[in-house]
């Protein structure tokens, strides 16, 4: 279903034993708006996996002209961290959304073209495959967090809320719940709603109805 095999199978395992936190969903989240956000969940790039770097690297590389016509071209799409962790390269960005974080550096990922698309869905599409095919794991999860099980306890599928953000540190306040398609919105539809795509590609991985326990229970609530 997604061209990361390994992880493809770790994720599934994952999303099997994991407790899903009803009360995330439900929350209020707008749909997302490309033209609006211009990207913004993009702007820091992505950590990638050994798995995802090899094959996204093989893609890029088989599909150069594909890709050319995009009007796209990074001579290097991947830099390597001081901890030795490996992401996608980011390039200044002079014209980030309107609403962008303070917080955030004003940089996109190399992998955006010129309209805020990713090329690997991009290609994804016009190669006839799933959108999210070539698609890092935790780009086409974003919003969606799946935090590991600690001491024995089960891996929980939620989401980021300005208290409570993974990615909070001293002077950091956050990353998802801080993007405007991670954001409570008021008004707006439920996330189990507004994620639906999400949600159900993570179910039909792990062969489990995600989508349906969620509105099952937002059902008996009311």
């Amino acid at each position: 279903m997604i061209a990361f095999t390994s992880l493809q199978q770790e994720l599934a395992r994952q999303v099997r034993e994991a407790r899903v936190d009803h009360e995330a969903f439900a929350m209020p989240l707008k749909i997302c708006e490309l033209a609006e956000c211009r990207a913004t969940c993009c702007h820091d790039g992505v950590f990638l996996e050994p798995e995802e770097r090899e094959i996204i690297g093989e893609v890029i590389g088989s599909h150069a002209d594909q890709l050319a016509r995009y009007g796209w071209e990074a001579p290097e799409i991947f830099q390597r961290l001081p901890d030795g962790r490996w992401k996608s390269v980011t390039l200044p960005d002079d014209a980030p959304a309107a609403a962008f974080p303070a917080h955030f550096p004003k940089t996109r990922c190399v992998f955006l073209d010129a309209e805020h698309r990713c090329v690997l869905q991009r290609l994804a599409m016009d190669e006839g495959r799933h959108p999210w095919f070539w698609k890092p794991v935790s780009c086409w999860m974003h919003p969606v967090i799946l935090k590991p099980g600690r001491r024995g306890e089960r891996p929980v599928l939620t989401l980021a809320t300005p208290d409570h953000d993974p990615a909070a540190h001293p002077g950091y306040p956050g990353f998802s719940a801080f993007t405007p398609c991670g954001m409570s919105c008021g008004g707006g539809p439920p996330a189990r709603q507004t994620l639906r795509a999400e949600l159900e590609l993570l179910g039909e991985l792990a062969d489990r109805e995600v989508t349906g326990e969620l509105d099952a229970v937002a059902a008996d609530v009311t």
